[in-house]
């Protein structure tokens, strides 16, 4: 997930609240699922991935997509049924924080292989230093809200 959201601020639109995918669910022409086919005709069936959020660096998203139906298709992994009704009311499986993408980023050796060793260290070094740097700044909420009561 850390190639399709990969800064701190993405995580805050993967709630349930909002249009934004919450789960890996797919389904047939459904808004709220993580990959949508949309009703066509055979010559012009796709899969859109709806988990990019719009910081997202296009080429790399592009990338891990690949990557994961790769490993997917390679391991033979079989599709779950298509959600039916609405995904996002379901539980959130994807990660919660940037933190949480990195550190199943670098667990997982399949993609980081595909992408190549070098790279995903060194993109995972750079979001957690994104995320120290993050960390190190007092929010305007933080302020409003825990100054007086804390």
């Amino acid at each position: 997930l850390v190639m399709f959201a990969p800064y701190v601020n993405s995580y805050r639109r993967l709630t349930q609240s909002a249009s934004a995918p919450v789960n890996n669910k797919w389904g047939y022409d459904n808004r709220t699922t993580a990959f949508r086919v949309p009703r066509s005709d055979p010559a012009a069936r796709r899969v859109e991935n709806r988990i990019p959020s719009s910081d997202a660096n296009p080429y790399l998203a592009l990338a891990a997509s690949l990557a994961c139906g790769l490993i997917g298709m390679t391991n033979k992994i079989k599709a779950e049924p298509p959600v039916l009704t609405t995904a996002n009311e379901a539980e959130i499986d994807l990660p919660r924080s940037l933190l949480e993408a990195v550190d199943l980023f670098e667990a997982d050796e399949e993609l980081c292989a595909l992408l190549g060793k070098s790279f995903a260290a060194t993109y995972a070094a750079i979001k957690r230093a994104e995320f120290e740097t993050f960390m190190e700044v007092i929010s305007p909420w933080e302020r409003e809200y825990l100054l007086l009561n804390v």
